[in-house]
């Protein structure tokens, strides 16, 4: 039995890994889901990335969570990274699923394409609180391209913004390089939410990884929504000792 700790990515709350907690748990599973700070509708979204880490040590450790594996999506790998230096001797290994991994002193901003940099900032300067909202036609082709139009609109309706301010704040990381911590990195083949070659997922990101375990499997940066049991079942792979 596996303690999954899963840290959602942006646009994302804690609720939307259901599906996948439900099949970890008939596996025989633990599992726990915390949604990350200024994530949520009609949450506070003015909070930094150190507030976030802050606010998730602060949940872990009242809750005296040990021993677990930390799996973080997207965004969600610049939260597992952080955590790696601030509570390592709790975490058994982490696991990053199609994840950014920084490099030190970067951002999340400075790891993306520039048309993603410019996009985010202009939703960001034109809304009222200083948020990101994903555009749908982004989210039908780039995020979920492996569901149908109904699918890909219902999980759009799940969404929340963004707060901008964690996505720019650099972060220093170099504990995390130095971490002993075991890896994986869970990679869906089809996942074109960063453009494939120069700014792809893998192997881009998963070699900043080190010695890492490398599970693979179909499907689209959301199959959190298109196949959850497929997914739990590779968190499984990915997170086994």
């Amino acid at each position: 039995m596996t303690h999954f700790v899963l840290i959602h990515g942006a646009w994302h709350t804690g609720e939307h890994w259901a599906p996948v907690a439900k099949r970890l748990e008939q596996l025989g599973h633990k599992v726990t889901a915390p949604t990350v700070l200024g994530h949520g509708k009609g949450v506070n979204k003015n909070v930094t990335h150190a507030q976030q880490i802050d606010d998730l040590v602060a949940q872990i450790s009242k809750a005296d969570l040990k021993d677990f594996a930390l799996v973080g999506h997207s965004y969600g790998g610049t939260i597992i990274s952080r955590l790696a230096e601030e509570i390592p001797d709790r975490i058994r290994r982490l696991v990053f699923w199609n994840a950014f991994v920084p490099l030190p002193g970067n951002s999340l901003d400075d790891e993306t394409p520039p048309h993603y940099r410019a996009l985010f900032k202009q939703l960001s300067d034109a809304s009222a609180d200083r948020t990101v909202t994903m555009p749908f036609p982004i989210w039908r082709e780039a995020f979920v391209n492996d569901a149908d139009e109904a699918l890909a609109k219902s999980s759009y309706e799940t969404l929340s913004s963004e707060p901008y301010q964690p996505l720019i704040d650099k972060l220093d990381l170099k504990r995390f390089y130095e971490t002993k911590i075991p890896k994986s990195y869970l990679n869906c083949t089809e996942d074109i939410a960063l453009p494939p070659g120069e700014w792809g997922w893998h192997p881009r990101m998963s070699s900043r990884l080190g010695l890492y375990r490398l599970v693979q499997m179909p499907g689209s940066h959301e199959v959190i929504f298109t196949n959850p049991v497929g997914l739990a079942d590779k968190l499984v792979e990915a997170g086994r000792d």
